[in-house]
């Protein structure tokens, strides 16, 4: 985490009692912080750093204070960014206690070191919920990996631990997804039903739809100088650098003033080329892309605004055919009930994991696109701000997880994870599979479980308990012997060791809230995997189970028993999975779920097979 701006109204303490009695965290000084900065809301504040600018749990770059008002911020009345999504702005668990432990010193620098320490005075200070918006990639082993090593000893201390899943989905090579871990609940991006529309209207007076967010004060009539990167580029440059905007590929004078289209085929940044058109006097700038159309931009005075490609493709023909070009960016305005939503983010980390083909994950999805939230501010900028990015869909889900650990307390981890996967919402609001900006649609290794929700966590019915001792017998099948486990958990057993017959193969059954069965290609293949639930409802019930496939790929898929009676003396009950291969020939996947219900509870979890 970044820290925190402790002025901002989200972080307020009116109305709030004692610090928890089991609460031994501290507010440690840094430079602009003094422990009288804390209050009965910031009740932890920890930095790792005595050298550069990052000395201090104070946030001055945003993110910390973003992340943090959404997972817990107090209520705070007419919230808007520049009058835009104007309402009351709250936290997932406003009423919950915020401790901060700085352990980046920007977005890119956080070291294993402070990462480890952070975890390990979390746990002493007595957290309930780890949030973790920053992560990185395992190319290796989960054994060498601070953040896995962290996060085990914390669930190991009863604490659960919510981490993004990265903002590497769109990139087309493994791996996009980070924070892989089993014993971390991974958290994708989607969109909201909210749009922030920015519309483009050239002199024809033809419009175009845009998006991003801009607070520009252009003219209301398209009567501003209009060019594109071909037609404002050196002589000597190259064609496609000047397309795509290239600040030394571009004339200074024939961009000054003026709105420029840019292309994006060169896998240019459009924030680098927002801020070359900036540099060289422009006074907007419009780029192709389909998927950031969906993902607003937030920019100031100088409007960066995406179009759709069919769209951008229309301007270059009116410019060359033009004497005058022109055009202007209209006020940025709101379009409510957006369809169709939630839609997995382009950028959001998918699977499936790198040199893991047994785990699902993402776990699940939640709000990370165009998300107003608190933000560093004084007299001269807002104090609230718009961000996408899958940090901001964590936060969403660590303030359901306080919920759920103050509504039931001595819950251990694992049960608050599978409270909140398996009453996640598959479907968007067409009612259809929540899909992707590729066009995807209902696919786990993109949306989990699905997107999550507030109330059903707090009312799941049955539970899947993922022992510690799971995770131990997960690392053993991931080929670790004794001595390497010994790295990553602090209270392993004195008589542990690895089944001799530990393989892979046998990850499946790990007491998971997903299933996932992996190279499946064979006429006549069976596998069975078990699943033992919990009954945390009624104690006296009954739950049926079906099958529900998306796209089934001649895979038979039958649940023994296939109804499971629950009774004051019958907390928990096993059941087995057979998936058969039905056909020669296996192309792709496998999607579908379980699920166990009843007239009040519905219990569901995902299943691939690959």
């Amino acid at each position: 985490m970044l820290g925190i701006w402790l002025e901002a109204k989200s972080f307020n303490d009116a109305g709030l009692g004692p610090n928890p009695k089991k609460w031994k965290g501290k507010c440690i000084p840094g430079r602009d912080f003094k422990p009288f900065n804390c209050n009965r809301k910031l009740i932890g504040a920890r930095n790792y750093f005595t050298f550069g600018k990052s000395t201090s749990p104070r946030n001055h770059d945003g993110h910390g204070t973003h992340v943090a008002a959404i997972a817990a911020g107090r209520p705070v009345a007419v919230a808007s960014y520049h009058g835009l999504a104007r309402g009351t702005a709250q936290g997932g668990a406003p009423g919950a206690r915020i401790a901060v432990y700085r352990v980046c010193q920007d977005e890119y620098d956080c070291p294993g070191s402070a990462t480890l320490k952070a975890f390990d005075d979390a746990i002493a200070d007595g957290v309930d919920v780890i949030n973790l918006s920053f992560g990185q990639y395992i190319m290796d082993s989960f054994l060498d990996d601070p953040i896995s090593i962290g996060a085990f000893h914390a669930v190991e201390n009863g604490i659960l631990v919510v981490g993004s899943a990265g903002n590497g989905g769109a990139d087309p090579e493994p791996p996009t997804i980070q924070n892989v871990a089993p014993w971390i609940l991974t958290v994708g991006a989607t969109t909201i039903d909210r749009f922030f529309e920015s519309d483009v209207v050239l002199g024809n007076n033809k419009v175009i739809k845009g998006g991003g967010v801009h607070s520009a004060k252009l003219r209301k009539t398209p009567s501003h100088p209009l060019t594109d990167g071909s037609s404002a580029m050196k002589p000597d440059a190259d064609i496609a650098e000047a397309m795509n905007c290239y600040r030394n590929a571009l004339h200074e004078k024939k961009v000054k003033g003026k709105i420029v289209l840019c292309e994006d085929s060169l896998d240019t940044s459009p924030a680098g080329q927002y801020e070359d058109i900036k540099f060289l006097g422009g006074i907007g700038m419009l780029y192709k892309d389909n998927y950031v159309l969906l993902v607003d931009s937030v920019s100031d005075s100088m409007p960066r605004i995406p179009i759709s490609w069919e769209d951008g493709d229309q301007i270059p023909s009116y410019i060359n055919w033009t004497r005058k070009p022109v055009a202007t960016i209209l006020p940025t305005k709101v379009v409510a009930n957006h369809t169709p939503a939630p839609t997995v983010a382009y950028f959001s980390g998918k699977g499936p994991i790198y040199d893991n083909d047994y785990l699902i994950k993402p776990d699940i999805v939640a709000p990370g696109v165009d998300i107003l939230s608190a933000w560093p501010s004084n007299e001269t900028n807002e104090a609230f701000n718009i961000l996408s990015g899958t940090s901001m869909a964590c936060p969403h889900v660590s303030g359901v997880a306080a919920l759920v650990k103050s509504r039931y307390p001595s819950w251990n981890p694992s049960a608050i994870k599978s409270a909140i996967m398996t009453t996640a919402n598959p479907n968007n609001n067409l009612k259809k599979p929540i899909g992707t900006h590729f066009g995807d649609g209902g696919d786990p290794y993109y949306i989990g479980a699905g997107e999550v929700t507030v109330t059903g966590p707090l009312q799941p019915g049955l539970v899947y308990e993922t022992e510690i001792a799971d995770y131990l017998l997960f690392l053993c099948n991931k080929g670790h012997d004794v001595a390497r486990i010994k790295l990553i958990s602090s209270k392993l057993p004195a008589n542990f060791s690895c089944p001799s017959n530990a393989t892979e193969e046998s990850i499946p059954d790990m007491n998971y809230p997903s299933i996932i069965v992996p190279n499946f290609n064979a006429l006549g293949q069976q596998k069975k995997v078990k699943r033992t639930v919990t009954n945390v409802g009624e104690e006296e019930s009954s739950y049926v189970a079906s099958v529900e496939t998306s796209f089934t790929n001649n895979v038979i898929v039958r649940v023994n028993p296939g109804k499971l009676q629950f009774t004051k003396n019958t907390k928990k009950l096993s059941y087995e999975v057979t998936f058969r291969h039905n056909s020669s020939i296996m192309y792709g996947s496998a999607i579908g779920s379980i699920t166990w219900s009843n007239s009040k509870y519905s219990v569901r979890i995902p299943f691939i097979v690959t």
